[in-house]
């Protein structure tokens, strides 16, 4: 399929809402509460009329927070954004692996009017995962029996650092605008 059919097929913002069942709140919440910082390059974005298919899934902690923010940025620069669902469209995230072999989401890709791709970005801002990186360097090797309930825990201290730290956001907004504004 091409970037316009996988577009045309996708969810809206709406419908990719209304299926979420396990980080809608959470995305409301961080989509509430993050002012995108004004950037001259916004405007820049809009005269390019770009759009944005996002491949995500409601599960994904790191999707709940960069969603949310590309949907603000969406706004600023009057982008369309629609959702492919990760897991039903794995011929499409195949494409976009992180590092060579990773299904990591979200991904990001943004398209010109004739659904070219003018930038791909994802899964994570250099500040996200400089976070990451240092709260599992603790992690005991995956063999060990208490590794997945320590795992699970470093997960839970993600999402809620994901909900309540301002400086991620603005960390992924950046990172989105200057992957984009080239």
């Amino acid at each position: 399929m091409s970037l316009k059919e996988y577009f045309e097929n996708a969810l809206s913002v709406d419908a990719y809402k209304a299926q979420m069942k396990v980080n809608q709140t959470e995305m409301q919440q961080v989509y509430e509460q993050f002012e995108a910082p004004e950037d001259a390059r916004v405007a820049e974005l809009k005269d390019r009329h770009l759009r944005v298919l996002a491949i995500s899934e409601d599960w994904c902690g790191d999707a709940m927070m960069n969603n949310a923010v590309l949907l603000r940025l969406a706004e600023q620069a009057q982008m369309e954004v629609r959702f492919a669902l990760r897991d039903s469209n794995l011929d499409l995230i195949d494409q976009y692996l992180t590092n060579g072999t990773s299904r990591s989401i979200p991904i990001y890709i943004f398209m010109d009017e004739n659904f070219e791709e003018v930038a791909v970005w994802g899964p994570r801002a250099e500040g996200v995962q400089a976070f990451i990186t240092d709260s599992r360097q603790d992690l005991p090797p995956k063999d060990d029996p208490t590794f997945e309930e320590k795992s699970k825990a470093k997960h839970q201290l993600a999402h809620e650092a994901f909900l309540s730290t301002p400086a991620f956001w603005n960390d992924v907004y950046t990172s989105i605008l200057n992957k984009v504004a080239q």
